[in-house]
């Protein structure tokens, strides 16, 4: 099969170019695979660096490096590499979206395309991810919807239990199985899917996008898969500082707020919007009450819950 992979940088080179070197291997097992790599208008000498590692290391037959001119956001920078990925004379099977803060192990593409190939109806597959000491990290999902956010706000045990069926992160399977999302981090997709659903959806400048993207391929009568088998390094918010270890040093991007406000209202409209806002809030509430008397950390972001009222339809409004 042919693969094309899309790496998009910003302000991370040194991963980038860590990823890329992951990913040599199978550049050299393979004349079928390239990639598009994209800094998406880094402003400090990420793209000197590409570039001198791309041309000290002989990459050039398989890595093309492209400096955009502004940052719109993820999913925009992706959507250049996929459409020049689509482009290609030789029209490639498949796509595969990598973070640049990624560590591709060795025969983590095999599986994936496997994957495809065993299940007609599959159009996008996602790997295992990890940490670098081999401690799994939350690779396949449900989609978000009111009753998780309230698992995500309240931190109570008893309502953790009562509504385990709908919290959105899930375990790690041992088998390749159908789930409703997967993390974008490593993101194969056939390239049919994107002739009946179009690319990503650029209104999100980073997070949900991905969430966005395996809902509508759902829609279409496309499944998504996690692939055990693939495994892959992640280091969780190198990239972007929203997630990981730096999440809670860290005050939480507008851009966040954003991503998740367009998700709920296109896929569950203002009013439970509204209420899915709510409960959090509530429920965020009484968690920070409830850790204070009890002298426990709350380990939040900066400001998060003062930060999600403002972003909340009680403060924004009902426009989207």
């Amino acid at each position: 099969m042919n693969i094309v992979t899309i790496i998009v940088n910003y302000q991370t080179a040194t991963l980038a170019v860590n990823c890329l070197e992951s990913l040599a291997p199978i550049a050299c097992e393979s004349h079928h695979f390239s990639v598009e790599l994209l800094d998406a208008d880094s402003g400090d000498d990420s793209v000197c660096v590409l570039a001198n590692a791309i041309q000290q290391r002989g990459w050039q037959s398989w890595v093309r490096l492209t400096a955009l001119s502004e940052n719109r956001g993820f999913a925009a920078a992706n959507n250049v590499g996929i459409a020049a990925a689509l482009s290609r004379p030789q029209r490639p099977d498949a796509v595969w979206l990598l973070n640049p803060d990624t560590i591709v192990l060795p025969g983590a593409l095999t599986p994936l395309l496997e994957t495809l190939q065993s299940h007609p109806s599959a159009g996008i597959v996602g790997s295992r991810l990890q940490c670098r000491d081999g401690e799994l990290q939350s690779s396949a999902f449900r989609f978000p919807h009111i009753r998780s956010e309230l698992i995500d706000a309240w931190r109570f045990s008893i309502v953790n239990r009562m509504l385990k069926d709908h919290e959105v992160a899930l375990k790690p399977c041992s088998h390749a199985c159908e789930v409703d999302w997967v993390s974008g981090a490593s993101f194969l997709i056939r390239s049919e899917v994107f002739e009946q659903i179009g690319m990503l959806d650029d209104g999100y400048f980073m997070y949900y996008e991905e969430v966005d993207f395996c809902h509508r391929a759902k829609q279409a009568g496309f499944t998504t898969w996690c692939q055990p088998e693939s495994r892959v390094i992640h280091l969780v918010g190198q990239s972007s500082g929203v997630t990981g270890e730096q999440a809670i040093l860290r005050q939480r991007p507008r851009y966040w707020f954003d991503s998740r406000r367009r998700y709920f209202f296109s896929k569950h409209g203002s009013l439970r919007t509204g209420i899915a806002d709510a409960v959090w809030l509530s429920g965020r509430a009484c968690w920070i009450v409830r850790a204070t008397l009890q002298r426990k950390p709350v380990e939040d972001p900066p400001k998060l819950w003062r930060d999600f009222l403002c972003n909340s339809v009680f403060v924004r409004g009902l426009s989207r």
